[in-house]
């Protein structure tokens, strides 16, 4: 995997929450996340993989870290989706547009990091999502808690910016010694479209 498929994307909403979660340790970070390779596009997959493994070290702001980062990433990319698109969406009845979401939150998760990729089955209102190669979700030795909280926080925002309420729960992390990332999501219509 080369540092290219690093998207400026996850760096940025990283960033963010870090300076909204931990601002004294904010300086530290920026060792690796800091803004002017940010704006030049200069963030590279060791530097990512350093800030994620001392964010883990630091505990439970860690999960907040990623929730809130992964919230951005929602916010963000909604943010890029055209207009016109955006109201083709809002359009939809509810059960074509959890699909159509989910079609976006794909999107958003391949360019986080080039190597993600998310596979989905619905049962009415109910689907899995399989995420393989979560950046989130690299560790040396298993761990105790999943580590998915990024994609599942990212996941639960955009269906609510779509107008539509989700559960998500992950049921099993690669980091606590899975072989993928699986979460289930359940879908309930939020009202009339906006």
């Amino acid at each position: 995997m080369t540092d290219a498929a690093v998207g400026r994307l996850l760096v940025a909403s990283l960033h963010q929450a870090i300076a909204d979660l931990l601002p004294m340790r904010l300086e530290f970070y920026e060792a690796w996340l800091h803004p002017s390779g940010l704006r030049e596009g200069r963030i590279g997959l060791a530097p990512l993989a350093a800030v994620l493994s001392f964010l883990r070290l630091e505990g439970a702001p860690y999960h907040l870290i990623a929730a809130r980062a992964g919230e951005y990433t929602a916010d963000w990319t909604v943010a890029e989706v055209s207009p016109l698109r955006k109201r083709i969406i809002l359009a939809m009845p509810p059960g074509i547009r959890k699909r159509m979401v989910v079609g976006v939150a794909q999107w958003m998760a391949r360019s986080t990091y080039g190597d993600t990729s998310v596979k989905v089955r619905w049962r009415q209102w109910r689907g899995s999502l399989d995420l393989q190669s979560s950046l989130f979700c690299e560790v040396r030795d298993p761990v105790k808690a999943p580590l998915c909280e990024f994609y599942a926080s990212a996941i639960r925002r955009m269906m609510l910016l779509f107008n539509l309420d989700a559960d998500v729960v992950m049921e099993q992390c690669r980091a606590t010694g899975a072989s993928s990332c699986a979460m289930s999501v359940t879908v309930r219509p939020a009202g009339p479209a906006a």
